[in-house]
C-alpha cells in the first residue's frame, strides 16, 4: 500500500470516527415500514426534501394501502397525489413503473440487486444503493448531494461525479461502513457543511478537513 493510500485510509478513519460521535443516531431519513415503501419514497426523493417525500408518500399509501392496488392505478390518480414532490410526470412513470414490476416481474419481492433496480425508470445508483443497503444490510454507498459535496471538501475525493466519488469512498472506508458513512455525510452536509456559508467554525471536521485547514 502506497504512502498516499494509507493516508487516504487514516483520514478516512478520522472522518467516520468524529462523525459517528457526533450524529450517534444517523440513519435513513426517508420513514419507511417495508422495502417496497423505501422504493417509492427513494423514487420520490429527487430534488425534493425528505421532509416533504414522507408526508406525500404517507398520503399515497393510504389512498393505495399495498403494491397491488398502486400498480393498477392510473397515472393521472398517482400524479395527482405525488406532485407536491415536483417533477410529476417521470415520476408517476417511475412509480408506476416499479410497482408493475414488483406485481409483474419481480414475485412481490424488492430485488437485493443494484444492476436489476436500476432497469426502472428513475431508479439510479444512488437509490438502488439506498434500497440493497437499507433493506438487505449490502454493503452500497449513497452519493447524494450532501455526500458529494462534503466528501470533496474534506478531502476524500476529487471528483464531483457521484460515480468517481462513490469509489473514491469505497477505496478508503472500510465495507462494512460503506452504509452509514453516506448517513453520516447527509447529517454532516445539513448541520455544518452546508452548500452556501458553510460553518466550518463549528465543524467537528475542521482541524483536518482540506477545506479548512
Amino acid at each position: 500500500m502506497s504512502s498516499k493510500d494509507t493516508k487516504a485510509k487514516a483520514l478516512a478513519r478520522q472522518v467516520y470516527d468524529v462523525l459517528e460521535r457526533e450524529f450517534p443516531d444517523s440513519c435513513c431519513s426517508l420513514d419507511y415500514d417495508c422495502p417496497y415503501k423505501l422504493a417509492i419514497r427513494g423514487i420520490l426523493s429527487a430534488q425534493c426534501t425528505d421532509k416533504r417525500v414522507n408526508i406525500t408518500a404517507e398520503e399515497l399509501f393510504a389512498k393505495f394501502p399495498d403494491i397491488e392496488s398502486l400498480a393498477e392505478q392510473s397515472p393521472e390518480a398517482i400524479a395527482e397525489i405525488i406532485r407536491p414532490c415536483g417533477l410529476t410526470a417521470s415520476k408517476t412513470k417511475s412509480v408506476l413503473a416499479f410497482a408493475r414490476n414488483m406485481t409483474e416481474k419481480w414475485g412481490g419481492v424488492v430485488p437485493n440487486d443494484t444492476e436489476l433496480l436500476m432497469e426502472v425508470p428513475g431508479i439510479g445508483r444512488k437509490i438502488a444503493n439506498l434500497i440493497v443497503g437499507e433493506v438487505y444490510g449490502t454493503p452500497a454507498v449513497v452519493v447524494d448531494t450532501h455526500c458529494k459535496r462534503v466528501m470533496k471538501r474534506i478531502g476524500i475525493t476529487e471528483s464531483s461525479d457521484p460515480a468517481k466519488v462513490e469509489k473514491d469512498i469505497m477505496n478508503v472506508f472500510e465495507e462494512d461502513r460503506w452504509i452509514k458513512t453516506g448517513h453520516l455525510a447527509v447529517d454532516l452536509g445539513r448541520k455544518y457543511c452546508t452548500a452556501a456559508s458553510p460553518k466550518c467554525d463549528e465543524c467537528p471536521l475542521a482541524s483536518f478537513c482540506r477545506k479548512r485547514i
